[in-house]
């Protein structure tokens, strides 16, 4: 399978994956993230049951704070 991954072409070992997989895959742990699917927003709650398939466009955002 063939996404995009913030702008840049990945390819993965399956035919689909779900928001957390993806997550886990690529260790991106910051809890501060916003996560889009083809410009959708995905609640946390919801990475669990969101799947990424061939083709799809996903942006993977961490909000940072500071001073």
């Amino acid at each position: 399978m063939k996404i995009t991954l913030n702008n840049r072409m990945e390819e993965f070992d399956a035919t689909n994956l779900t928001v957390q997989q993806l997550l886990d895959i690529k260790k991106y742990s910051f809890r501060m993230r916003t996560v889009k699917v083809n410009g959708r927003y995905v609640p946390p709650s919801e990475y669990d049951k969101t799947t990424i398939n061939d083709g799809d466009n996903v942006q993977i955002i961490y909000l940072m704070s500071g001073g």
